[in-house]
């Protein structure tokens, strides 16, 4: 029975008090019976299919405004004529693009972990503690808006051309992304799961272990996500100079001698690792979060 079939028969005189309880117990089964269907979830695999499906249109019509004119083919290849040219590259004698993809990837491997693991500790840390939040936050909001390719020159200058300025470009770009945001999910976390843990007498590292890295973990990720988008910027840009290998470096010489299809392979390589490297995340974001339904 409907609620307002219950407040007719209270409002109806004529019905006595066994006949409105009745009818008030019906309606809670009723709401409980509600409660217990099943919420439809959400579905991911047309989700995924849309995903896919984007990138092919594009190609598509990439394809089709270079073959009408619509595009200058000097400037704009059409994808069919890339693929040779990747093909010849990813499996030509030297395997010239496997090569630099590996080189790639080990820097941005490095870099990000030189990046990553101080941001979160610092985050963490600043996050719990406001002394040492008032000490650090000036410095971070002084250092964070500063191109992190202008102080290449100066990275370069002190490490030299070789793999470690690399290394330390990909993560001066990375930790303030993974700090601000480990800061803010510690700094979001509802405050009875910090004094559950002062009542049971938590120490600082099982503070930092069992309530603030978890209870951040969802702003962890996303600092994470944007990292890796900008470890991929800054590692093809620092590659243009200084570097034999890589991504970036492929790039830059085939502006150097005009081979446009090469450079969109080079392009093309960097989106697509950009796209593995999000779907890699997404996928452990789920695993290390369960508890988030509008992940699953």
């Amino acid at each position: 029975m409907s609620l307002e079939n219950t407040e007719l028969l209270t409002a109806n005189p004529a019905f006595g008090a066994a006949a409105v309880e009745a009818a008030r117990r019906e309606t809670d089964a009723e709401v409980v019976q509600r409660a217990q269907l099943p919420v439809p979830k959400k579905s991911k695999l047309g989700e995924q299919l849309v995903s896919l499906f984007s990138p092919v249109l594009l190609l598509i019509l990439w394809e089709l405004m270079v073959r009408v004119k619509l595009l200058d083919a000097r400037f704009f290849p059409a994808p069919s004529s890339i693929v040779g040219t990747f093909q010849t590259l990813l499996l030509g004698p030297q395997h010239e693009l496997l090569i630099d993809i590996k080189d790639t990837l080990g820097r941005i491997a490095v870099g990000l972990l030189m990046g990553c693991v101080p941001g979160l500790l610092l985050g963490a840390i600043m996050g719990l503690s406001t002394p040492v939040r008032a000490f650090f936050k000036p410095m971070v909001a002084a250092l964070f808006p500063i191109p992190k390719i202008a102080i290449l020159p100066l990275i370069m200058l002190i490490f030299g051309l070789g793999e470690m300025s690399k290394y330390v470009s990909v993560a001066i770009g990375v930790v303030f992304l993974v700090l601000i945001n480990t800061m803010a999910g510690v700094m979001n976390i509802e405050k009875i799961y910090l004094d559950v843990g002062r009542n049971f007498g938590a120490n600082r590292w099982q503070f930092f272990k069992t309530i603030a890295v978890p209870g951040a973990m969802p702003q962890i990720f996303t600092g994470f996500q944007l990292a890796l988008g900008v470890a991929l910027i800054v590692i093809v840009a620092t590659e243009f100079v200084g570097a034999k290998t890589g991504i970036g470096y492929l790039i830059w010489q085939s502006w150097q001698t005009f081979s446009v299809e090469a450079m969109y392979c080079g392009l093309v390589t960097t989106a697509f690792l950009g796209f593995l490297a999000q779907l890699g995340l997404d996928t452990i974001q789920r695993l290390a979060l369960p508890w988030k339904p509008e992940l699953h």
